[in-house]
């Protein structure tokens, strides 16, 4: 899949790229699966801001996707492949052999009349989905679970993998996007092959409607704001104080761990991502 240049015919046109899209089939969605998604502008429940620069944009259905991939031994044949806007990634709609319709995650050499299934017993194919402890080392998997019979938690946005190092015991080793190298429970489920739409990573916007058609409001610097406002506004001319970057409040934002110490799941981490 390549990246779409535009002639610049206006300044917003200059620097603006785009998916080209070919891997796509159609640019209607099965309605059976569409879900409203109600706007909340980054606000709880109480009405406050909870995530800032959110609002606007346009309207979006939700689009249910299959991260369980629960029908074992049922063979499915790929019926489309689709844009969906709440994710980065394509989806395909997956017409089962009972004719039940389900939606799952896009791999990157997907077609129409492919055929999938789950199970322990599928092939090492792409757009299979089966458990760890069945796929050999080196194969390329997305969607994995990191608890049993949960769903796919991780490695789900375009273009990503994860790749097989070893298995020792009940335990497999992945090596995830972010080169951070953690056991996973062989009875976990993963799909063979790399998430669609790779060169997602590629795109520039080009323009500020753009990212207000995404619903993302514009970003303040903390260092433009008065000093009531953020503690890194106020000072004479351009200046941020001298001190470390921090939040609105006070954290600082570059190189400070947030992760808890004693968190559960620490573990299961042979070696953390670098930097």
């Amino acid at each position: 899949m390549a990246i779409k240049s535009f002639r610049p015919v206006t300044p917003t046109l200059r620097y603006r790229s785009n998916v080209s899209y070919d891997q796509i089939t159609t640019d209607e969605p099965h309605k059976p699966l569409l879900v409203p998604k109600k706007r909340t502008s980054g606000r709880n429940n109480r009405g406050i801001i909870t995530v800032r620069h959110r609002g606007g944009g346009e309207k979006r259905f939700i689009r249910i996707i299959d991260f369980k991939r629960n029908k074992i031994n049922i063979p499915g044949i790929v019926e489309t492949i689709e844009y969906d806007p709440n994710r980065t990634a394509f989806i395909a709609l997956i017409k089962y052999l009972d004719g039940e319709r389900r939606y799952i995650l896009a791999t990157t050499n997907m077609k129409v009349g492919q055929k999938i299934i789950s199970g322990p017993d599928a092939d090492i194919t792409e757009g299979n989905c089966m458990p760890l402890s069945r796929i050999p080392a080196g194969t390329q998997v997305h969607n994995i679970e990191l608890r049993e019979k949960k769903g796919g938690q991780v490695v789900r946005s375009a273009g990503s993998y994860a790749t097989i190092l070893a298995k020792e015991g009940n335990m497999v080793q992945l090596k995830f996007p972010s080169s951070e190298i953690r056991n996973v429970h062989q009875a976990c489920m993963a799909t063979i092959g790399q998430v669609s739409n790779p060169e997602n990573m590629n795109v520039v916007l080009g323009s500020a409607g753009r990212k207000r058609h995404m619903g993302i409001r514009p970003r303040v610097r903390g260092v433009a704001m008065n000093p009531v406002d953020h503690p890194m506004g106020g000072g004479e001319g351009k200046t941020s104080g001298g001190g470390h970057p921090v939040s609105p409040w006070g954290q600082k934002a570059k190189g400070l761990k947030t992760r808890k110490a004693r968190k559960q799941s620490s573990k299961y981490i042979v070696r953390r991502r670098s930097k």
